[in-house]
């Protein structure tokens, strides 16, 4: 078979832009400077079929995530900024690597072996993912994985004993993994010198339609609980265990996120308690569909739960990337977790990792388009 002179260009030109490998492109550049003048660098992964997934070592946090729609047209699903500095000040934690402690904690306050530990207060009286300087505000140090089943970022962090009020110093290492089955792999892994509470997570912005392009009340949710945890009115857990059924919990079969929501005061932020064959099992989650577009997201995780927040809170205020506002219910969480404030609950997955135990937790998110 001849080489012709256009296949030739291409192939010069494919080598050149992927440096000698067609399939899989890693970079590494300036995401820019922070108040104290240290660098955070940015990693752009792209896999062969044109998924590109973004990650700084600020806040680990993921600023792009470009799919396809049925029609093979690309558009960014994850709410976020376009410049670093909109993220140090002001972010609703979009991308972002959440902990020590996802989601709440009861006025900040929990036991271990007898003995009180108090830590920040920062969403009303009580505590919220990490405190006033949580994971998603520090500088990770990040470097490049390369295998021969994708691509990704390894990002390393320590927590030192007494930051926000956490006993210990917690080292702590979050792997981003692409592969080309179009499968985004977070894992999770820490240990510690005191006991303390361990909870980590990823807290983006997902809207199939892309960033900004409208609501996500249309989106067809599916997630894998029989159960949720009852909470108060701070969004606190009373420590029971509720079961979906007959309610507007009840996403064991697929139904627009729209459909019941106006029956749920405030909307969606609710921890669901994922049906497991065995602890830490890696299993089946959630399925997010939308429609016009044909994108599908699915999540696998070993996490015990799965906080659902539907935009409640996002009012308009923020201009986002191209320029768009992001109001009401333009995108959803789904954070897979330990259930909110289990330190303070007995009858909850523990949560507290001791001197020569090792936290590891992963996630896979995984992304499908229906023609």
């Amino acid at each position: 078979m001849k080489l012709t002179k256009v296949m030739f260009t291409v192939f010069i030109l494919q080598f050149l832009l992927w440096g000698g490998n067609s399939t899989m492109k890693i970079q590494k550049k300036i995401h820019g400077k922070l108040k104290d003048g240290r660098i955070a660098h940015i990693f752009s992964l792209k896999n062969k079929n044109g998924i590109i997934v973004e990650i700084s070592e600020y806040g680990g946090i993921i600023t792009k995530w470009i799919v396809p729609d049925k029609k093979g047209k690309f558009a960014d699903i994850v709410l976020g900024y376009e410049s670093l500095g909109k993220y140090i000040n002001d972010s609703p934690y979009f991308g972002a690597i959440v902990g020590r402690y996802a989601n709440r904690i009861n006025r900040g306050i929990f036991f271990i072996d007898g003995k009180k530990y108090q830590l920040t207060i920062n969403d009303g009286k009580n505590h919220l993912h990490g405190g006033k300087k949580g994971f998603d505000k520090v500088l990770w140090k990040g470097k490049k994985i390369k295998k021969d089943n994708g691509i990704g970022v390894e990002l390393s962090y320590l927590s030192k004993d007494g930051e926000e009020g956490y006993p210990g110093n917690l080292k702590v290492k979050v792997f981003y993994f692409l592969d080309n089955n179009n499968s985004l792999t977070i894992s999770f892994e820490a240990e510690t010198d005191k006991p303390t509470p361990v909870n980590l997570s990823n807290h983006s912005y997902f809207n199939l339609k892309g960033a900004g392009n409208g609501d996500i009340l249309d989106h067809i949710l599916t997630i894998n609980a029989d159960k949720y945890t009852e909470v108060n009115k701070e969004l606190i857990p009373t420590g029971k265990l509720l079961p979906v059924e007959n309610t507007p919990f009840d996403f064991r079969t697929p139904h627009r996120i729209g459909e019941r929501i106006a029956k749920v005061k405030g909307g969606y932020d609710h921890n669901f308690v994922l049906n497991k064959k065995k602890e830490n099992e890696l299993s089946f989650a959630v399925k997010l569909e939308e429609p016009s577009s044909g994108r599908i997201l699915e999540i696998y995780t070993t996490q015990p739960g799965i906080q659902f927040y539907s935009g409640n809170f996002l009012d308009g205020s923020i201009i986002g990337k191209g320029g768009k506002r992001y109001y009401k219910h333009y995108a959803l969480c789904l954070e897979p977790q330990h259930f909110p404030d289990s330190p303070n609950h007995p009858n909850f997955p523990n949560t507290i990792l001791r001197p020569g135990e090792k936290y590891s937790q992963k996630i896979i998110y995984k992304f499908l388009v229906k023609r």
